[in-house]
């Protein structure tokens, strides 16, 4: 915690957090678990498996699906006694005109992105009430709040995040719940792995259409991650926080 503000500390914390095998979510896990969190982390991919240590429970495990997410939930509680955050980024994209837009990759997209949004909000919801403390952080998009060609299925999904957590905060609030959403902009992550063959690369090239003229890197936006979180942002809920380099500004 060296150089870091003791109402960042989230010693004795436990959390949640999905989509953790890779990009925002593995960098989302190791800081909290850096500023003394345990962890239950769940991705579909067998990257996943590789995270298994001491404060760091494993689950493989589809956003979307219902059992799964209860299952999560209950891993939490049995491995580490309570459930303090959850950190909700499983996410897929899709980049491809509306007109091209099919109605299966429309229903896969909205699955995991939104539903799978709903499910851990409202399981973990549950249990934080019922402790009467929690604080849950969605990882939305610039895409939440702006438009941007080709991203139909993709900016819908986010919206639709954006604005589930204006009414859980609501709904929350008086129960000791904190939500919010951080909305990233362009991040260089694999998520277009399958798509173009240097993920990274491609997304690296939309620096000019923010502000500071490049685009984050995950651990950037991890760190406004732990800070919604955390103790410090006590007064913070039902929030759209904007970590997108300025790209809203331009």
């Amino acid at each position: 915690m060296s150089g870091v503000p003791d109402s960042w500390s989230l010693a004795g914390q436990v959390a949640v957090v999905t989509g953790a095998a890779r990009g925002i979510g593995r960098e989302t896990l190791r800081l909290l678990v850096e500023r003394g969190a345990r962890v239950v982390a769940t991705d579909i991919r067998e990257d996943v498996d590789a995270l298994a240590s001491e404060q760091v429970a494993l689950l493989r495990a589809d956003a979307s699906d219902e059992e799964a997410v209860r299952a999560t939930m209950a891993l939490a509680l049995e491995r580490f006694g309570r459930l303090d955050i959850l950190v909700g980024n499983a996410g897929r994209t899709l980049n491809k005109p509306l007109v091209e837009t099919s109605v299966s990759e429309w229903d896969s997209i909205l699955a995991t992105n939104a539903r799978g949004a709903f499910l851990h909000l409202r399981e973990a919801g549950r249990i934080m009430a019922t402790q009467g403390s929690g604080a849950i952080v969605a990882v939305a998009s610039v895409v939440s709040a702006v438009g941007m060609r080709d991203t139909a299925a993709y900016s819908a999904s986010k919206g639709a995040i954006a604005q589930l957590v204006k009414t859980a905060a609501l709904d929350l609030g008086t129960r000791g719940v904190r939500v919010n959403a951080v909305a990233p902009g362009v991040v260089a992550t694999k998520i277009l792995g399958g798509i173009v063959p240097d993920s990274r690369e491609t997304l690296a090239s939309y620096g000019k259409v923010h502000a500071l003229g490049r685009v984050a890197e995950p651990a950037e936006i991890a760190e406004v991650i732990a800070f919604l979180a955390s103790p410090a942002a006590s007064f913070v809920t039902g929030a759209l926080v904007m970590a997108d380099g300025g790209y809203t500004a331009m």
